[in-house]
């Protein structure tokens, strides 16, 4: 198994971190690592990820889990589980008010080996992620006018 992870500790609430998060038409305004994705989130939908460090090769994937301000869960993958691809986006809570980010994904299946040899390291596109999220959310990062 190969996994990437990032998280933050972002100064707004879950439900205002969850908005931003799920709002994945919004994700290039606020994350240079992405040119712009497709999809809504919804259980059963598919995403596409189109992003800068692969350009040639969007990531797709069926949204499996929505636990709103909670949990939201993305799998792509080979068919007949040769390859999975488990990405997790994990809200928790804090006391403060304040709400830790979570980003994780998970490589398994026979395959999976082989597949990560043509997936760059994920770790930096993940942190941008959280670093642009936790900006956003916020309020230190607002959208263009038009």
């Amino acid at each position: 198994m190969r996994s990437f992870e990032a998280g933050t500790r972002i100064d707004a609430s879950p439900a205002e971190v969850w908005e931003v998060l799920t709002d994945v038409g919004g994700w290039r305004d606020w994350d240079s690592g992405v040119d712009r994705v497709e999809g809504r989130v919804a259980l059963g939908e598919p995403i596409t990820v189109y992003a800068t460090m692969i350009r040639n090769r969007p990531f797709s994937a069926t949204v499996t889990e929505i636990r709103p301000r909670e949990v939201m869960r993305w799998r792509a993958g080979l068919p007949f589980g040769l390859a999975v691809i488990d990405r997790t986006y994990t809200l928790d809570a804090q006391d403060d008010g304040s709400t830790v980010l979570t980003v994780r994904e998970d490589h398994t299946g026979p395959l999976a080996g082989l597949l990560g040899r043509s997936t760059p390291d994920l770790n930096p596109s993940f942190r941008q992620f959280c670093a642009g999220l936790k900006a956003k959310a916020e309020g230190r990062v607002s959208r263009p006018a038009g």
